[in-house]
């Protein structure tokens, strides 16, 4: 049977790659760090691409198939049914894993490092800003994108007027987090490889 022929397969196989990698490198030099932040970034590029998935290209897609609908063209029936739903659902999962697991390995660099990041210490200002925009963006994952993403798509009821206006804010969410993320992963990856600031 062929791994790659189901996601599942593909997933788990590439996690036997990876402890047989770790395995041949040396698992002794292995620590809490290094899962949690592997894991963090694991989740933060299911959240981002995802991000910058539905930005790029779903939303773009939806107006061309919206506005070839009257000449004939399919609409955005199948992106709105099929995609949208599960892309949500791996979007705002991603999004608490990323959150979850960066939390968790602020605590693993230091005890008391996530209080120290979410404070601004010295030393942890550059992950600390990078926190707090992290935090915004999860913020407007569950508390924007989602509920609004609800109406659009007919979850919940909603009039009219309430889905035009869920759209706005949905949409004026999403490009703010896409926005935030450009400043957010050069904080991440600033503070990790030395930036001077």
């Amino acid at each position: 049977m062929n791994p790659l022929k189901s996601i599942p397969g593909t997933i788990i196989s590439g996690f036997i790659l990876a402890g047989i990698i770790i395995a041949i490198l040396d698992p002794s030099r292995i620590n809490l760090l290094h899962i949690t932040v592997w894991f963090h970034v694991l989740a933060g590029i299911v959240w981002i691409g995802l991000l910058y998935y539905f930005n790029f290209i779903q939303v773009p897609a939806i107006g061309k198939a919206l506005s070839e609908a009257d000449s004939g063209g399919p609409g955005p029936a199948a992106i709105n049914k099929y995609v949208a739903p599960n892309a949500l659902f791996w979007f705002r999962w991603g999004a608490l894993a990323t959150w979850i697991t960066g939390v968790s390995a602020l605590e693993s660099l230091a005890k008391g490092g996530a209080i120290k990041a979410f404070t601004l210490t010295d030393g942890w200002v550059t992950i600390g800003i990078g926190a707090w925009l992290g935090t915004i963006m999860l913020f407007n994952v569950w508390g924007l994108i989602w509920p609004n993403q609800k109406k659009i798509l007919g979850i919940v009821e909603a009039t009219p007027e309430q889905i035009a206006s869920a759209k706005v804010v949905a949409l004026m969410a999403s490009r703010t987090n896409t926005l935030l993320s450009i400043p957010m992963l050069l904080c991440m990856t600033g503070h990790m490889h030395g930036f001077a600031f």
